[in-house]
């Protein structure tokens, strides 16, 4: 039975690791030529973390009794042959859960108690502190032990309506989402605030991330989600029922939570779920099909997304025909199709955007490579002349040049002095850069906004404290990207000048672009404007889930600074490394020539047959750069998307 979204997963798994091996192969093949110096073993090293760390998150999400589990155990988990994911009546997902693979973990299920909302520790702080979850081991290669441990995910637990309010489930009697008390005042919580499974499923180890969030109460509950884990997400699989369309909670998570403007709509996928409750012996089949479509229709419209976004299937009878081998049942659920949706749409554009990054480091790696062979080049033809034009001269003229490249050699080593003098105001610039963008000052502005969040009665001004606070943020970053432009100029005049003075062939890198950070600010304040309205009013009045939300938004702003502050750091010492690269070898030359002067001096080799030596170097300098453009090619090769596949098998040729 085909699965097109698993097949499409595979394959790019396979090429992950088939790259990551083929950069292996060149950093030694770059050792063995010592051409291996720092800026490009950093730029190899982060090349391959790019590669094999890539991740995939794909976050389902829905109100309760969608079919959200039975359609994650349609498309990942048919091949056990059984439900491993709870989606049974009455059993249903109540906690957020991750499903991903961490080799240095053993196979576990880790559940986060609820009570932990009680504290104002983030998912994020909990994560690091694995003795607080319950850990229940896994045998992976036991169905019924799966599906039995996965069970647990939807226990609850019975509170009174104040346990409830301070967990942040119950607001008040009549609002929408409250949960309903029994006859003994009780109300049903989740027993679990968060879930992490780790299995070695093969998506999984090749970077999957699965993402099952529980329902509308659940995910308001906790900020984290919303603000931090459903953001990053490459993809969001949004699961209605078929026979209802489009209910009014479905439209408060999709508004609330996914979507605050048409940007955040592409990587979006709507699933109409549970079309055989269509299928009705009085209605033919192109009857059932008009309401199938009918209802797609009107999903688009209500949410905002171009119709090929929705999808309809019956992950029930996808699962059942994927156990049963029916090939006529699973055309006819319509899972195919989302799966084909998942997998050239969401996995295409996921894979386009890495082959291009990882392209454009191998084309740097290479013209940064090729510049220190040009400058050895240079070396070798100026030694060839050097040396030619000693023919029949005698011992005096002999000794007159070896004095006159010492002399340069003397005044190069004094030329250093320049180059320490623009390397201090460059760490001075990058060290007020770090100011910016360290963590002191983010915590100085997170007690800023906790201060506004923690005011008594209605938080009139919070919303203009958060426009303030991201206001600054972003002022950071457009900061960074000044005295980012400033070191680059710099660079840019003092790289001249060596060029000119020396023949170097130095080039300063692009200083990064802030763009994608700016982004990432603007996703997260709109993520969080969500909280900030009357609907919220209850929520942001406990000072617990104040806190919990600033402490998701210090996280996912900590990250964006992290990832600005060591793009910066790879960029400044990439532009370090390849001066010290051409630095080094100048260096080299000029003991050389001097080597060459004396071997000569002292008729220790004849003057034609160190000519030759110096022809020979230059010939295996021809050999290597060829050998460099075949190596850089092939990989620049294997990221052009069509070709992954074909990549792979070339390479067990």
């Amino acid at each position: 039975m085909g699965n097109s979204f698993n097949e499409k997963f595979d394959q790019h798994g396979a090429w992950r690791r088939e790259f990551a091996l083929r950069l292996k192969l060149l950093a030694q093949w770059l050792k063995d030529q010592e051409l291996l110096d720092a800026s490009v073993e950093d730029r190899l090293h982060r090349l391959e973390a790019q590669v094999r760390v890539d991740k995939v998150m794909v976050a389902f999400v829905a109100e309760f009794s969608r079919g959200k589990s039975e359609l994650i155990n349609a498309i990942f988990f048919a091949d056990y042959g059984r439900r491993i994911m709870p989606a049974s009546a009455g059993r249903t997902t109540m906690c957020p859960t991750e499903m991903g693979y961490d080799a240095d973990v053993p196979p576990c299920l880790r559940l986060l108690p609820i009570e932990t909302r009680l504290q104002p520790q983030s998912l994020m702080e909990w994560r690091m502190v694995p003795e607080k979850w319950e850990r229940t081991d896994l045998d992976v290669a036991n169905p019924r032990q799966l599906a039995e441990a996965f069970a647990k995910v939807a226990e609850t637990r019975r509170v009174t309506p104040e346990e409830a309010k301070a967990l942040g489930f119950w607001q008040e009697p009549s609002a929408q989402v409250a949960p309903l008390m029994d006859a003994q005042g009780l109300l049903e919580v989740p027993k679990w605030r968060h879930a992490l499974i780790n299995i070695a499923h093969p998506l999984l180890k090749q970077g999957l991330i699965i993402l099952d969030t529980p329902g509308l109460n659940a995910i308001g509950a906790e900020p984290e989600l919303t603000v931090s884990l459903i953001p990053q997400a490459q993809a969001i699989v949004f699961i209605l029922a078929a026979d209802t369309g489009v209910t009014q909670s479905d439209l408060s998570i999709w508004r609330e939570h996914l979507v605050q403007d048409e940007r955040d709509t592409s990587t979006r996928v709507v699933v109409l779920n549970k079309i055989d409750t269509l299928w009705d012996a009085l209605d033919s089949a192109q009857q059932v099909q008009e309401q199938i479509e009918g209802q797609k229709q009107t999903t688009a419209g209500l949410l905002g997304v171009a119709a090929n976004q929705v999808v309809a299937v019956s992950a029930q009878k996808g699962l059942l025909a994927k156990v049963k081998n029916d090939p006529q049942l699973l055309q006819r659920s319509c899972l195919g199709q989302l799966e084909e949706a998942l997998s050239l749409g969401i996995m295409g554009r996921r894979q386009k955007i890495l082959a291009q990054a990882v392209a454009h480091g191998i084309d740097e790696l290479r013209s940064e490579t090729s510049r220190v062979l040009h400058m050895r080049r240079g070396d070798l033809t100026e030694q060839t002349m050097e040396l030619s034009s000693l023919r029949g001269k005698n011992t005096p003229v002999i000794k007159n040049m070896r004095a006159r490249i010492a002399q340069e050699q003397a005044e190069f080593d004094a030329g250093g002095v320049k180059i320490h003098a623009v390397r201090s105001v460059h760490l001075k610039l990058l060290r007020e850069i770090f100011t910016v963008l360290g963590p002191h000052n983010l915590k100085r502005e997170m007690a800023e906004l906790t201060a506004a969040l923690q005011q008594k009665g209605l938080k009139l001004g919070i919303k203009r404290a958060y426009g303030d606070t991201f206001a600054r943020l972003t002022a950071n970053l457009r900061q960074m990207q000044a005295k980012g432009h400033e070191i680059h100029t710099m660079l840019e005049a003092t790289f001249l000048q060596l060029n000119t003075d020396y023949g170097f062939s130095l080039q300063v890198p692009e200083a990064p672009q802030v763009d994608a950070y700016l982004e990432n600010l603007d996703l997260i304040e709109r993520s969080h404007v969500q909280y900030l309205g009357l609907g919220n009013a209850f929520r942001l009045a406990q000072p617990e889930f104040a806190q919990r939300l600033i402490r998701a938004l210090s996280n996912r702003l900590r990250i964006v600074n992290e990832t600005a502050l060591a793009d910066i750091e790879a960029w400044s010492k990439s532009a370090d490394a390849q001066l010290d690269a051409q630095l080094r070898e100048r260096r080299k030359n000029f003991v050389r020539r001097l080597e060459a002067i004396d071997r000569i001096a002292h008729a220790s080799s004849g003057l034609d047959e160190r000519i030759a030596e110096i022809n020979h170097r230059k010939d295996d300098l021809d050999q290597i750069e060829l050998k460099l453009k075949e190596l850089t090619h092939y990989l620049i090769q294997m990221t052009v998307p069509e070709r992954f596949g074909v990549a792979v098998d070339a390479s067990k040729n």
